[in-house]
Order: structure tokens, then sequence, then C-alpha cells
């Protein structure tokens, strides 16, 4: 792989690096994940002492933030608020990949700005055609060993394949670490995931993660952070890691780190190697090339000095286990990732294809692209399909082609497309016509998103989409030894139970320091939903999410209307006597709801109209990750409460079982339930459940969380820090 490099780049202080890559663990008080000691280590505000570990609320200063077309909302955003400045030039980083087929003056014109925007203010800049964003900031140095990076789209969990903790932001917090250089995050909980033996040949990383998604497909690791382990992974090529960490994101997943080892620091080595061979020079008197700003000796070094790993002890909500010896290479589909099927059974069915892709971040790599050329060289694309090839990046393609792959894929039959998102999104030339079949090696096959709602998506690895590409219909390689393999079937998987002492979860008791002006207490009515994935259309209806003169008194009229249009009249009048003020309560409606509440689409109007009507807080079994960043965003305050959640629904949902509304059906219950939650150490008690007075702990928000709150969201917060910088 070719790492270009760009002598405009600023070169990071050696001084601020070694601060940065200083060990985390002389903080250690109770045992640590690898995960929980990066973010540790990129925590700021932290109070004495504190140790981070999942479910903490922090504030961090991430190493950098990506952001592809998606810049020009953010520029508003940030304009918005009254930001003039980025705090860190350095930090920010735009790539243009997402829409670059299009020639259009009004996106040629976006892209013009955003280019002006960060030439104005000192921030590195990729334009159309350089490569995927993902790509590039691996590529590049920005997705770096033991740093955390994220960006503003969801295959940010890529960078964990060389050991960079990713994870995806939204714009809102864009803007905030482009203002402030921080912004929020919830650690997420922790997931361990054991990849044992090795696998076969032919197989690969792609069968892997899909082999995952198809068996583990009940949200075992939804909103989680997965730490790969294993004697497995050594022998992992790292693009095989990064093609499993970028699908994390479908598996449902918020981070996928690998660990940094041997293999992963002797794939920089050969890094290094290439970079110092970007000279056309071979007299020794000529001083060296200077060194890269972020892939270079000294920075390397460091890296393999410091060896961050998790400690014994190191708590885990769950241990999943693949055995990577009994898998066959696999695809997923049609239109699910999680439905995985061995590809001998697949292959069986001759399901005819119309169009194959070997593009995206996933699986447009050199050796991804190298492995397809094996497949198709003297060969040619079978009558009636289209074979789509689009590099991962510019500097990917330039390998392919001097290894002469780029020319055998061309030679066969494949239609060139941009270095750039394309088909994977749905945008550009190619896209899936109504009834048609197609395979590929990106990361989505949902429905509709690569082209018409009707058609139908496969995943694969790349030899299996050049394979069916030759073939006319989803097969494997001729190269393929089946002899090698082993028996076709699902693979070998286990997920053991926490014990006692592993067990993630909430302790009672657990004490967290309040910031003046943040109450004590939230106290009030309980309403409970008995629903679970109670999405953000059911919260706030989509015909009003583009109407942007709707004030929030309308927003309080008619949130949870498509869920029950009886909600909204409920909570007006139970707020219409509200109590007496008392200091240090926050008084309103609490609302309770099942598990995976507000998943669906990013509108903040979910979050804002919850909180317009007069609930300033939402307890649930589980939240969608964005509706809970949207929330936290605009001071709405949301607490996981599994087991008050598993009691309401014993005592007031129809059958005990959440789905069916309460006991007459209603979506909404009104038992004359109160509660109160205390913020300082996370006791709830609900008064009347059952007859009688039941206490509950919850884990409370921390600092973080609060001083939001106290700002009224992110956006005040922004503007207190850059008023407070320019006093």
């Amino acid at each position: 792989m070719v790492f270009p490099w760009l002598v405009s780049l600023r070169i990071t202080s050696r001084t601020a690096l070694t601060r940065r890559l200083a060990t985390a663990t002389d903080r250690l008080r109770v045992p640590q994940t690898a995960i929980e000691k990066i973010v540790q280590k990129y925590a700021v505000g932290l109070q004495e002492g504190k140790v981070v570990k999942a479910g903490d609320y922090v504030m961090i200063r991430p190493e950098h933030v990506m952001t592809h077309d998606n810049t020009g909302p953010v520029i508003s955003k940030f304009k918005s608020i009254g930001a003039t400045r980025i705090k860190s030039p350095g930090q920010a980083v735009f790539t243009l990949d997402h829409d670059v087929q299009n020639k259009s003056s009004k996106n040629l014109a976006k892209y013009a700005n955003i280019e002006a925007f960060a030439r104005s203010h000192g921030v590195d800049f990729y334009p159309a055609g350089r490569g995927i964003g993902h790509q590039v900031l691996v590529e590049e140095g920005y997705a770096f060993p033991y740093t955390l990076t994220v960006a503003s789209d969801s295959h940010s969990n890529m960078y964990g394949g060389v050991g960079c903790l990713g994870t995806p932001i939204v714009r809102t917090d864009a803007a905030a670490i482009w203002a402030t250089g921080t912004t929020w995050w919830q650690v997420p909980r922790m997931v361990k995931v054991e990849l044992r033996e090795r696998l076969a040949p032919g197989v690969t990383g792609k069968d892997v993660i899909v082999a995952l998604c198809g068996a583990f497909n009940n949200d075992e690791v939804l909103n989680a952070a997965i730490e790969f382990t294993g004697d497995g992974v050594a022998a992992l090529p790292i693009d095989d890691r990064l093609t499993i960490a970028n699908m994390t994101t479908e598996w449902g997943a918020l981070a996928g780190l690998f660990p940094v080892d041997e293999a992963l620091l002797q794939w920089y080595e050969a890094v290094l190697k290439k970079l110092e061979l970007r000279t056309f020079s071979t007299d020794a008197s000529i001083p060296p090339p200077p060194e890269h700003p972020r892939i270079n000796r000294h920075r390397l070094d460091a890296v393999r000095a410091m060896s961050l790993s998790s400690d014994p002890g190191a708590e885990y909500s769950s241990h999943l286990a693949l055995d990577l010896s009994t898998l066959v290479p696999h695809a997923s589909g049609p239109n699910s990732v999680k439905i995985s099927t061995p590809l001998p059974a697949l292959e069986a069915k001759r399901i005819q294809i119309q169009k194959a892709y070997l593009v995206s971040c996933t699986n447009s790599r050199a050796s991804d692209l190298a492995q397809a050329a094996a497949v198709v060289r003297g060969s040619h694309v079978a009558p009636g399909v289209e074979f789509y090839v689009a590099a991962a990046s510019s500097a990917v393609q330039r390998e392919a082609e001097r290894a002469g792959d780029w020319e055998a894929l061309v030679n066969a039959g494949a239609r060139v497309l941009p270095a750039g998102c394309g088909p994977c999104i749905g945008l550009g030339t190619g896209l899936l016509e109504e009834g048609e079949t197609g395979i590929s090696a990106t990361n989505r096959n949902y429905k509709g998103r690569m082209g018409h709602p009707a058609a139908q998506a496969y995943l694969a690895s790349p030899a299996v989409v050049a394979a069916s590409a030759l073939k006319g219909y989803i097969a494997s390689p001729d190269s393929l030894d089946t002899a090698t393999l082993p028996p076709t079937g699902p693979p070998v998987f286990s997920i053991a139970s926490p014990t006692a002492s592993e067990n993630a979860e909430v302790k009672a008791g657990a004490n967290e320091p309040l910031l003046p002006s943040f109450p004590s207490t939230f106290r009030g009515p309980l309403l409970f939903a008995p629903q679970d994935n109670l999405n953000t259309d059911g919260i706030y209806p989509g015909k009003y999410t583009y109407q942007d003169d709707i004030t929030l008194a309308r927003q309080a009229e008619v949130v949870m209307e498509n869920y029950d249009p009886g909600f909204a009249p409920l909570v007006s009048t139970l707020t219409t006597s509200p109590p007496a003020p008392t200091a240090g309560v926050k008084a309103g409606v609490v609302l309770v709801a099942g598990y995976n509440f507000g998943t669906g689409s990013s509108r903040e109007q979910a979050a804002t109209a919850l909180k317009a009507a007069g609930v300033p807080l939402v307890l649930a079994g589980s939240f969608g990750d964005i509706f809970k960043r949207n929330a936290i965003n605009n001071g709405l305050v949301c607490l996981e409460a599994p087991a008050l959640v598993a009691d309401l629904t014993r005592a007031y949902a129809k059958d005990g079982v959440r789905g069916a509304g309460g006991l007459q059906g209603q979506a909404t219950v009104d038992a004359g339930l109160e509660v109160s939650v205390n913020m300082a150490d996370g006791r709830v008690e609900v008064s009347g459940l059952e007859g009688g007075l039941r206490v509950y702990a919850v884990r409370p928000v921390g600092p973080s969380v609060q001083e939001l709150w106290i700002c009224g969201g992110l956006e005040g917060y922004i503007l207190k820090s850059i008023q407070g910088t320019a006093a």
C-alpha cells in the first residue's frame, strides 16, 4: 500500500506526542479494558482519581475528527452557534468521498465551499478522488494505534483494525469539537469477542464478520464496544482486521478494537520503509526526506514501548467466541446482514445476479483488488452482468496498477468508478434496479440502500464477488480448494455469561459529584410505554420533521402521536398544576419505556419534543445511541433502568410482555405511580408500584452531561466555551 505524504501537513510536536502516549496505567485503581484505558487518556475534566469505566459519561478531546460531504452542514451548525474559529485546526480533517460522481454545478460549488473553509481555517483537506475518508485516515496516520479518533460517519469503527479507538459522532458533536476541541461520550458496555484457531485457506476477514453478524444476530453487541482477542487474531492480516472492524457497525457496535500486536507493528514497519523510499535520489549525500508528521519512527517506537492492554479482571458484559477453523466462506443476505449463509449452500441454488460490486471502505484495498484480479485474470465478466470496481483510495489504485491487478480487472470487463463511496450508499452509476440481484463486497445490504427497494443485495468477499461476476450467479472461485475447508455448515461459536466478578452491571450507591445548578433530584408522575424498539417516527412523526418553522409548543402537542395520540394530552394534564418549586428538584413527567428506545432516524425533534412536553427524564431498558446523543445534546436526561422496566412489565403490561400495550391494551400506562431519582447516587424510588415503595439503582450522569444540561444543551455549552475563551 502506498501512503502519499502531503508536505503541507503540520508536523506533530515530539513533546506533545510523548505526553499523549504516556501510559494510562499510572492512574489505575481498578482493572480496565484497553478501550477504557484509551478513553482515560483522552478524557478531560475528570475528577481527581477518577477511573474511566463502561457506562461513564466523559468529556473527550479526540486526536482527530473527520467529516466528509457532510462538512457543509457542520459548517452551518458551527456558524449558527456563533463560532468563528476552529480551536485546534490540526484536530479536524475534511475528506470528500460520498457523492464524488456528481459533477453538477450545485455539488461542485458545495465541494468548493468546503475546500475554501478548510484553507481559511488551516484544516487538512482531501479532495474528491483522493479516496474514502476512513481509508485516508488510516493511510495518513490520523487513525493510529492507542489513539481516539472520531468521525461524523458510522464506519469510523474501522480504525479499530489498526488499534485506534474509532467511534461515530453526530454533526453537532463535530461542530462542538471544531469550536471547543471537545465533546461528550458515554463509554459503551464492553464485549469481548474471542477469535480462536485460524482460518482455512480461501476464507477471509469478510467471511468472519459476515458469520459473526449472522451467528450473533440478537443484539448481543448492540451499542457495545468490542475488544477482539484470542489466538486467532495474530494470523489475521491487517486488511482483514480493518474489514472486520469496519462492519462491527452493521453488527450493532459503537467500536471494534483489535490489539496492537507484533503483526500490526510489522505492518507499520513496512509502511515506514515505503515512506523512506519516496525519493528519486539514490545519492547518499542527499539528506533523506522529512519524516511524515504522523507515521514516523519515533511515534511508532513510542507505541511499541507503550504496550497498552486490558487488565486481568477487567469487566465485560459478555464474552462471545468464534472458532475460525470451523468457518467456510459465507455470504449475507438478501437485504440483511443478520442472514448469513455458508457459500456452498447459496452456490447450489445458482442465484442469478445482474450486478457485482468491488467498492467501499470495507473491501477495496490493494489486497482485496489482488484477490479479485487473481480470480478474473484471463477471463471475462458473464453476459448480462455489470461488474463495478472502485479503489478505496487513489493510493490503493496506484498500487493495484503497479501490481497489474487493476489492468486484469479492466481487461475482464470491470467498469471503473472513482475512488469514493458511490454505489455503497446508493449514489452515482450502477445502482440496483427493480427486480435485480447484486452481490457486493461492501458493508450494508439493507433494502433499497444500493438502489431500488425491490432489488436484492448480498454481501461477500472480493474473491466471491469476482467469481460471481464471471459465472453470472453467486459462486465461489474455481481456485477454492474445498478439500482444505471444514465441513459446510454454521461455524462453532459460543456465548459465555459473565461471572459475578465479571458482571459490568451498575452497582448501587455509585456516586457522582453534582455541579451547582444541576438538580439533585428528578421527580414526578411515572408514565410507562410497554414497548421495545419504539422508534423516532413513533416519538416524532416524520411528516413534521422538515417543517422548519414548527415551534417547541407545537412539537409538544404532536409528541408520540404515531405511537399514542393520547400521550401528549395526558402529559399536558399531568403538568397543568405543577408542584411548588423545591430547591434542587426538577419536576416533570418521567417516561419509562422498554429497550432500544429511540431507534431509527437521527431527527433531533424526537428529543426536543419530549422535553418541550414536560418530560425532563426518560428511563428505559436501553436507548438507541443516536437518540441518546440527540437527547443529551438538547438537555434531555436518559438513564438505563432495566430492573424497573422488568417490574413495570410484569405488573402493567398485557400478558406480562412488552409489545401489546397495558393490561387494558393502552399504549401508555398511567398507574398513578410517582418516581424520584437521586442524581448523586442513582437511587430510584417508585411509590405505588404493587402497592408499596420499590427502590432501584441506576448509573447517574457525570459532570460532563450535567454541564450540558445546565447550559441548555451542547450548543449552549459551545457558546459558553467560546465566550469564556474570548474573555
